[in-house]
């Protein structure tokens, strides 16, 4: 434990050993670690979570590079979950980090275990699979925070926290709001990350928009059966600017969320 003392003694001197010891025991899972989710990660490992699950199933892409921790020209064509626990083994090698290389959608929900989570971290870009995460994870006793649109921003300042029906001025909670009255509601409310702030894309649209791009066809052999062959960017219909400052942004506040919500009185 001397080592973590060492590299914890700034954030203990704020919170007292009391409150690093349950910041220490806490079990969070974050689906999603791209451009808002790697950094909620740092962030966790950073101020003492030792025990943390990260869950995506795409690899490195080029563009990537411009808001994702791990993304490098180094580990472009890497698998994202394993690139962003050796980061976080190397800032705390005494944490326990589980990658798991996977897809959540309705279909592989229960094997996450959600139930055995203290904090449930939301950072899916999927409609579909975020809707489905968000009914799943309010049933359980984790408390639950959710990322809303983090593309097309740019003011830091407008960057706002509010319990989903609350939220105001973005597109991915009015379709999810939506999607969610026709069917199964949330079982709680919980707090959402989000902006009203809405710019337009100036630039040219296309799926990577670069021939260095590592997608599907180019980074895995035929008939190659990982899972590492996923990658989102591809598949997307449409594809929206995106900043690094603000998606770190949303990143850090979902951290911050975590951090308030363990060291409440």
């Amino acid at each position: 434990m001397g080592l973590e003392k060492g590299i914890f003694k700034r954030t203990e001197l704020l919170v007292g050993n009391d409150w690093m010891t349950r910041i220490a025991s806490a079990r969070v899972i974050i689906f999603g670690v791209g451009g808002v989710g790697s950094w909620c990660a740092e962030s966790l490992v950073r101020s003492g979570v030792r025990y943390l699950t990260i869950v995506d199933s795409d690899r490195i892409c080029v563009t990537n590079i411009n808001r994702q921790l791990m993304a490098t020209t180094k580990t472009v064509g890497r698998v994202k979950v394993d690139v962003l626990k050796e980061r976080l083994l190397d800032i705390n090698p005494l944490a326990e980090i589980t990658a798991l290389q996977q897809i959540y959608s309705a279909e592989t929900a229960d094997s996450f275990a959600l139930h055995s989570y203290d904090y449930i971290i939301d950072a899916i870009d999927s409609l579909e699979n975020k809707a489905d995460l968000i009914r799943r994870a309010t049933k359980t006793d984790a408390v639950f925070f959710s990322s809303m649109g983090a593309a097309l921003k740019m003011n830091p300042l407008k960057i706002e926290v509010a319990e989903f029906w609350k939220v105001k001025g973005c597109p991915l909670a009015a379709a999810l709001r939506r999607k969610m009255k026709k069917g199964e509601k949330p079982s709680k409310k919980f707090k959402c990350v989000f902006s009203e702030e809405l710019l337009e894309n100036r630039g040219a649209n296309s799926s990577c928009g670069t021939s260095a791009c590592l997608c599907p066809k180019s980074h895995n052999a035929p008939g190659d059966p990982d899972l590492a062959n996923h990658e989102w960017c591809s598949s997307k219909a449409r594809i929206n600017g995106t900043l690094a400052h603000t998606t770190a942004m949303f990143g850090f506040t979902l951290a911050g969320l975590v951090m308030q919500d363990l060291c409440k009185e």
